[in-house]
């Protein structure tokens, strides 16, 4: 089932997410209608607090060599705890809760990262490139963040005037 997206500047965009303590069949539901709703906008990570409920919880799904966003190689990272965070790069990002705007932002250039999938076990995720971009992008929607945060004051500034002028969608 496809979620409705939160969008900037909704508050709870802003809220902290709290821990997963429950494992079960809902959450694994959750999880499956969080990866519908991020295929279905042309995503490639979204996390719990996108769709309206402040777990910690992400998916991230990158595009592969041969150019295909395969399940196989989707992400469940729940709970997640940043290891280690080394290096710098800037990446340009943008996000589905801000429609249409991207940014180049810095961040670590590789993470270290500890999570629990979605049956609750422990796993370790060593990551670069694009793939430590969007762990952290995504963890910073758990913690309440969004990337227009990073972007620098005189981006921020022609952001939000921008922004303001912007037509807004009426909900379905």
């Amino acid at each position: 089932m496809v979620l409705e997206i939160l969008e900037y500047p909704d508050k709870r965009l802003f809220e902290r997410s709290v821990e997963v303590e429950k494992f079960d069949t809902q959450l694994g539901e959750f999880l499956d209608n969080m990866y519908d709703t991020m295929i279905a906008k042309s995503g490639i990570g979204l996390a719990a607090i996108q769709v309206g409920r402040p777990i910690r919880a992400l998916i991230i799904n990158l595009v592969n060599d041969k150019d295909i966003q395969d399940k196989a190689d989707l992400l469940e990272i729940i709970n997640p705890k940043f290891i280690k965070k080394d290096g710098e790069q800037l990446h340009q990002e943008g996000c589905l809760s801000v429609p249409g705007y991207y940014e180049e932002v810095k961040r670590a250039a590789s993470v270290v990262v500890e999570y629990q999938d979605r049956f609750g076990n422990r796993q370790i995720i060593e990551a670069d490139g694009l793939l430590a971009v969007a762990l952290q992008h995504e963890n910073d929607h758990l913690d309440g963040h969004l990337f227009i945060e990073k972007i620098g004051f005189n981006k921020r500034k022609k952001f939000d005037k921008e922004y303001k002028k912007k037509p807004k969608r009426k909900p379905l």
